[in-house]
């Protein structure tokens, strides 16, 4: 007998509080209690572009606003990229399926960002994150969260690093640059992503990979995948290394660093106080 949207939802629920309980649940409260993502008298839009992480994100926020360990108001936000039909679809089922109240609004995006040549990847995101951010303070809200998880984390470290000549890590919590009073969070900050694919498959479900136009026609495998192959073979010799790749986020010795950024502005070795030189800021 085919299941409805309804008995879904609540098996999808009932495996994140059974089975998935320390991997997905406590991970996610304990990462908005650790970094103080929400606060009494926020209004969240949590973003949903489709994927795993985000509908998960959707369940998860909903379940903990039912349960009154959310203390904020809500609003699930679903950008349309420009996205086919069959993928507008199913974003729409999987919402309908467990039962996330959705709103949808519509940009043009992928047709800006697809019509570059060069890092058409970078552009679409940033497009995402300014479009989000207006339509979240169109509807109240100072804050929007976003899917990114514990693997995201460690990766975008490591792009940095290899390909972008910075160590610059994901914070969970970032102040808009150019939003005054909004920020983005990140409930999924301790969430591995792969206890987020054992839940979907546990379940059954299916969501977007990337919807890109872009994405869906290239052949060159990204960096992204480069470092999370890296970090496959790393973790086969040593299966802490995941850990202490993120830990290490957690404990920056400033002090050990031949220069630095704040707000823009680069600092070297002799300004630190304890090298006798003077800072320049």
């Amino acid at each position: 007998m085919e299941q409805t949207g309804n008995n879904r939802a609540r098996e999808a629920e009932e495996s994140i509080l059974g089975p998935f309980r320390e991997s997905i649940w406590e991970p996610f409260l304990a990462g908005m209690a650790r970094y103080r993502l929400v606060e009494p008298g926020d209004r969240i839009a949590v973003c949903i572009s489709g994927g795993k992480d985000s509908m998960l994100l959707a369940v998860l926020t909903r379940m903990a606003r039912q349960m009154g360990l959310f203390p904020a108001e809500a609003v699930w936000l679903v950008m349309d990229p420009g996205y086919h039909p069959e993928n507008r679809a199913r974003v729409e089922e999987n919402a309908r399926l467990l039962e996330i109240p959705c709103t949808f609004f519509d940009s043009d995006i992928f047709a800006v960002a697809n019509a570059q040549e060069k890092n058409p990847c970078f552009l679409c995101a940033k497009m995402r994150r300014g479009h989000l951010y207006s339509k979240a303070r169109e509807l109240g809200c100072n804050k929007i969260a976003l899917g990114h998880h514990r693997n995201d984390v460690i990766e975008t470290t490591l792009l940095s690093m290899l390909y972008g000549a910075q160590l610059q890590a994901m914070p969970p919590k970032l102040q808009a640059a150019n939003f005054p009073g909004m920020a983005l969070i990140r409930p999924l900050f301790l969430v591995r992503e792969e206890a987020i694919k054992a839940w979907r498959d546990r379940n059954g479900l299916s969501f977007l990979q990337c919807a890109c136009r872009f994405t869906e026609a290239s052949q060159n495998s990204s960096k992204r995948r480069e470092v999370k192959a890296l970090i496959a073979r790393l973790r086969q010799e040593d299966p802490l290394v995941e850990d202490h790749l993120f830990e290490s986020l957690h404990s920056l010795r400033r002090e050990t660093f031949p220069g630095w950024k704040t707000g823009g502005v680069l600092h070297t070795f002799p300004d630190r106080p304890d090298t006798g030189g003077e800072s320049r800021t």
